[in-house]
């Protein structure tokens, strides 16, 4: 069984030399449970993705405690700078160039020129990450393609005794992954809408992202890029008006339980943070046995919208 660690100074000191030593550990973020291990050590990446059951050729997150130290690892571009400057420490990953003195290894890339990057805004996560040392992989802790983590108890139901140890730092406060945006050449594009809305990136950057990567091949450039992603057993189905029997209800806004036995409420004001926040406990909540599908009421676009609809579509998809 992985050991459960306290969010205090002797479980920090704890997980950061489990990690050193090329454990993996979970431990929370803003946005949600991360799975970690020493982004330098190769056998320690590639335990990452035994654990999750990952596809190789899906890149990691290495996470950083300062801008300072992730520009050892990437080049980063006036427009990338500005944006490192503006949202971190926070829910946002910058895929950048490589840099010469980067040591992420080449398994945390996929082998690709350039690496994702990003600095969390967590107490306890800034803390492991000082104690380490190191650029730490950390993707959502979670089976691949499941759901993702947002409480330790996520965490042990997915990977409790495949991994070293798990953080306990409560419920996590955003709920979705970051936003990754790709900072090559003279673009900046998005990759994957998260935590961080589109809005607030392109007020700093005084001029709209692009779609996806350049001349983007069949492989992912980043994580959360997989077609079929964050997905529950049960089929999800998108912009429903109620549940069909056997089917759960996930509401959002005052509109009732859909007709459905089993249901939960994304935020009943409406409310598109806390609907964030929601999204993925709920999931696992209502994914119960004898469920056939979830019936997901309509979600707005704008704002956390676009992330939250984001990993609904991707839950949807064809497996």
């Amino acid at each position: 069984m992985a050991e459960l660690l306290r969010d205090d100074p002797s479980g920090i000191a704890r997980a950061a030399a489990l990690l050193r030593d090329g454990a993996l550990v979970a431990f929370g973020t803003e946005t949600v449970y991360g799975l970690g291990a020493d982004a330098t050590n190769d056998r320690a990446v590639a335990a990452i993705f035994a654990a999750k059951r990952r596809p190789r050729f899906n890149p990691l997150i290495a996470h950083l405690a300062s801008f300072e130290l992730a520009r050892r690892q990437g080049l980063f571009s006036p427009a990338a700078e500005r944006l490192a400057r503006a949202f971190w420490p926070g829910p946002l990953t910058l895929v950048v160039p490589k840099a010469p003195t980067c040591t992420v290894s080449d398994i945390a890339t996929a082998g690709l020129d350039s690496v994702a990057l990003r600095v969390p805004d967590h107490a306890v996560a800034h803390a492991i990450l000082e104690a380490v040392g190191r650029p730490v992989a950390a993707p959502s802790a979670n089976r691949s393609g499941h759901v993702s983590a947002t409480t330790a108890a996520h965490v042990a139901a997915d990977l409790d005794g495949r991994i070293g140890a798990i953080v306990d730092g409560g419920s996590t406060q955003v709920g979705v992954e970051s936003t990754i945006l790709s900072c090559l050449g003279d673009r900046v594009a998005m990759l994957r809408p998260g935590g961080l809305s589109r809005e607030a990136i392109e007020a700093v950057l005084g001029f709209a992202l692009a779609e996806g990567p350049e001349g983007s091949g069949d492989e992912p450039l980043a994580p959360g890029m997989l077609a079929s992603h964050y997905a529950p057993k049960a089929h999800v189905r998108l912009d429903a008006q109620g549940a069909r029997p056997g089917a759960a209800w996930l509401g959002f806004a005052d509109e009732g339980t859909g007709g459905a036995a089993v249901s939960a409420n994304l935020s009943r004001l409406g409310d598109l943070t806390e609907a964030a926040a929601n999204l993925f406990g709920m999931l696992r909540a209502l994914d119960q046995p004898g469920i056939s599908a979830i019936a997901v009421a309509p979600i707005p676009s704008h704002g956390l919208g676009e992330a939250i609809r984001d990993r609904l579509i991707r839950a949807a998809a064809e497996r």
